[in-house]
């Protein structure tokens, strides 16, 4: 599976952001999907999962009630909507695919390249 994010940019603190992660490959709609960030100094944290049937999200306390994951597997696809974005929110952001119940980036058996998120205030 190979995986590809899209959809950064750079946003005023409190406006929104769609990331899309496109997969290649005929099992992505039996993938437990994943978004980490990585702030420049900082270690890769988990921010939000979905699992393969998109029946089942969870994410991190910090974006909890602002962002959104979600899937279309017709279209090979995860989607992180995110809203009210704050300028801690900066980071790169990867879509990762592993095993279901894990929040480890080491965990994850695929990942694609990041793609750059910038709040400013």
């Amino acid at each position: 599976v190979q995986l590809q994010a899209s959809g950064g940019g750079l946003v005023q603190a409190g406006g929104s952001l769609r990331l899309s992660c496109a997969a290649s490959g005929r099992t992505f709609s039996s993938l437990a999907m994943r978004w980490f960030r990585q702030a420049p100094g900082k270690e890769r944290e988990f921010v939000a999962a979905i699992s393969w049937s998109g029946g089942s999200t969870y994410y991190a306390d910090s974006v909890k009630g602002r962002f959104t994951i979600s899937r279309d597997n017709a279209k090979n696809t995860v989607y992180l909507q995110m809203n009210s974005l704050k300028p801690e929110d900066t980071a790169v952001y990867s879509c990762a695919a592993g095993p279901p119940g894990s929040r480890s980036a080491d965990d994850m058996d695929y990942w694609g390249k990041g793609t750059q998120v910038t709040v400013s205030s």
